[in-house]
């Protein structure tokens, strides 16, 4: 009886691999080219003299500019991704009700913010509070920033959500409510906690997107974040384009580590599972033959 094969694709023959090591090649040159040419333009125009790195070499460009603006990316970020997670998952469970009064609601809202750029949230937000509200000038930008991408990033994380927690078997709620569990207690503490691990890679990736839409409020809201003030610099020191590669390592430095934390936990919640579904050896005692008495 023949074993079932492990892969899901034949294996590249010798021609086959030929020619992939030919297609690496030609595209390495490919890619050597593109950055020698940008390199080379670069270096024409004097972006990579010690004139233009100068700046990034003393403290004064790092705790008056740099690090402020990363406090407060990294504050909008925090904000939006504390507030919009447990507002996806209520939006989320919303959309499975089987009350319509409960989940179209939660569908339209859903859909809604979803289709509008989050750039127009963050308008709509800075506009809301500039009529309604006395929130002072000095932060309502944040405040902006923070709930257009709470509106957006809380819709999305709404569908994670939902498609997480209907991937699940039907058998893990039947089995709730045949032990006599509500439908909350059943969601709360059985089909939640399992979408978890289902859910975590979509919602690292969300929340690296949250970091990153941050600097969509320093075009138009005045939102003194990371990018913004690369302005501020390249008006001192003539520097845009080093200024702009310096802020674009921050990014990713700061999502690599976004991401890898998220990553530590994600192989913690796995080993944790395995090792709650791992069968473990009750003892049995011998126990007495007895006969009944005739």
């Amino acid at each position: 009886m023949s074993s079932a094969p492990s892969v899901l694709y034949d294996a590249p023959g010798p021609k086959a691999k030929a020619r992939n090591a030919v297609y690496t090649v030609v595209f390495l040159v490919a890619l050597a080219a593109v950055a020698w040419l940008v390199f080379s333009a670069l270096n024409d125009k004097g972006q990579f003299t010690a004139r233009m790195w100068n700046p990034f070499l003393e403290g004064d460009t790092w705790t008056e500019y740099l690090i402020p603006g990363l406090g407060t990316t990294l504050l909008a970020a925090v904000l939006a991704i504390v507030i919009a997670l447990p507002l996806g998952a209520v939006f989320g469970i919303a959309r499975l009700s089987e009350h319509a009064w409960i989940r179209v609601p939660a569908g339209v809202i859903v859909e809604l913010c979803r289709a509008i750029p989050v750039l127009m949230l963050m308008l709509f937000a800075n506009f809301f509070y500039v009529w309604y509200t006395d929130i002072d000038s000095d932060i309502r930008p944040l405040f902006a920033v923070v709930t257009g991408l709470v509106l957006y990033n809380g819709s999305v994380l709404a569908e994670v959500f939902r498609a997480g927690i209907s991937s699940l078997p039907r058998g893990q709620s039947e089995a709730a409510y045949a032990l006599g569990l509500r439908k909350v207690q059943t969601m709360m503490t059985i089909l939640l906690p399992q979408a978890v691990t289902v859910m975590l890679p979509a919602i690292v990736s969300q929340l690296v997107v949250v970091v990153k839409d941050t600097a969509l409020g320093s075009t138009i809201l005045s939102f003194s974040d990371l990018l913004s003030n690369y302005r501020v610099l390249a008006a001192n020191f003539g520097n845009t384009i080093p200024t702009l590669i310096v802020i674009g390592v921050i990014y990713v430095v700061v999502n690599w580590v976004v991401t890898r934390l998220a990553a530590l936990l994600e192989q913690r919640l796995s080993r944790r599972g395995r090792t709650a579904a791992k069968p473990t050896a009750t003892p049995t005692a011998d126990l007495p033959v007895t006969t009944d008495a005739l």
